[in-house]
């Protein structure tokens, strides 16, 4: 596929700043993006996602706090810019192209909007289409194109609009499983190629997060719980949703000189983190396939040893996850074992087992704390 030809823009400033306060839904969130950076917005249904990119694009107006893009106060006491005036592109779930006009057409919308003489924006729009792969698609209308090909159509069209900020709203979730990768392929050309994006992607798909953002920010209750780089958000969770999509199970509580002690007594025995100090609120992280399920307590050495009944079961592939309920906490934890073992120990919901953990499989990190109201 052709490499983008656009040139680096000699604006190019500070990147976002945005202290985004939304009353009517509860949100509090700042927002850091710099130049060229792509950040993940990930966090359950309800969370305060949508919200977030609505008051960026200028779909809605923020309650209070400001948003600062390269400079330039777009909202902020007695400031508030029209969404057609940020340098912001939203690319949605759907496509959203103009029926009544063909592909090209489509994509020199945006530099036509913005004053661009009409051979300008033609230009601009070929130049886009042959970036995303779509030159023969030009004189098409969106109804004689597939579901993939006019998902790479629109991302012509943000970018043909040259902004300062492009936002992606899970933009592979309407896709089915055959045309997401190749989209997500001409994503990560034009954000992680030269010159560099900056975006603020909102998604629910993991795979997502990994190809194409530098960091990730998790948003839960209107808040914003857990922030960094990509690695150490998914490898190192700190957060219950940062942990369930990376696949780990996170138990909360306050650090002690081994690991933790969550508010209902149970202890658990980790590698604690330097930064993590005895005292300090705490969660521990381990994977699923780390715990080893018993009907008898096995004894022996193991320092994490807890009684527990079956609450659940479900087929993973060649795996059984298990979910099951510490006694007498109450913390929830998933083990992953196989099918065979599930038969041998006879488990069905409301079984009673003990679970064993290696403490070495433990990681104990500390909780930062998270931005309070202005």
């Amino acid at each position: 596929m052709p490499q983008p030809h656009p040139q680096p823009r000699p604006d190019a400033g500070s990147g976002l700043v945005a202290e985004l306060r939304y009353a009517p839904r509860g949100l509090v969130a700042d927002v850091r993006v710099a130049p060229g950076e792509v950040l993940a917005v990930l966090g359950p249904n309800g969370a305060g996602k949508s919200t977030l990119l609505a008051l960026l694009a200028g779909l809605l107006r923020p309650t209070g706090g400001r948003i600062v893009l390269d400079g330039d106060v777009l909202a902020g006491p007695g400031r508030f810019t029209a969404p057609h005036r940020r340098g912001v592109a939203l690319l949605a779930q759907q496509p959203l192209l103009f029926p009544h006009l063909d592909v090209e057409a489509n994509v020199a919308f945006g530099p036509r909007s913005a004053g661009a003489s009409r051979r300008e924006a033609r230009t601009a729009a070929r130049r886009w289409l042959d970036v995303v792969g779509t030159t023969d698609l030009a004189r098409r209308r969106p109804h004689q194109v597939s579901g993939g090909q006019a998902q790479r159509v629109a991302v012509a069209r943000a970018l043909a609009a040259d902004p300062r900020l492009l936002l992606l709203d899970e933009p592979l979730a309407a896709l089915d499983v055959g045309a997401a990768p190749e989209v997500r392929r001409v994503l990560r050309q034009v954000l992680r190629g030269e010159p560099r994006r900056s975006a603020v992607l909102v998604t629910h798909d993991l795979l997502d997060a990994l190809a194409l953002a530098d960091r990730v920010l998790v948003l839960d209750g209107g808040r914003v719980v857990e922030e960094g780089p990509v690695a150490a958000v998914l490898g190192s969770p700190r957060s219950a949703f940062g942990a369930r999509i990376a696949g780990l199970v996170l138990v909360a509580g306050v650090a002690t000189a081994d690991g933790l002690r969550t508010p209902a007594g149970t202890a658990v025995t980790g590698l604690r983190d330097p930064d993590c100090a005895p005292g300090s609120d705490a969660v521990a992280t381990f994977a699923p396939e780390a715990v080893a399920v018993h009907r008898d307590d096995p004894g022996g050495s193991p320092r994490n040893r807890w009684s527990a009944h079956v609450e659940d079961l479900s087929p993973r592939g060649a795996l059984v996850r298990v979910r099951a309920r510490l006694r007498p906490g109450g913390e929830e934890v998933l083990a992953d074992v196989t099918a065979s073992s599930v038969a041998d120990l006879d488990l069905v919901p409301g079984s009673p087992v003990h679970l064993v953990v290696k403490a070495t499989a433990v990681a104990v990190h500390a909780v930062g704390a998270t931005p309070s109201p202005r």
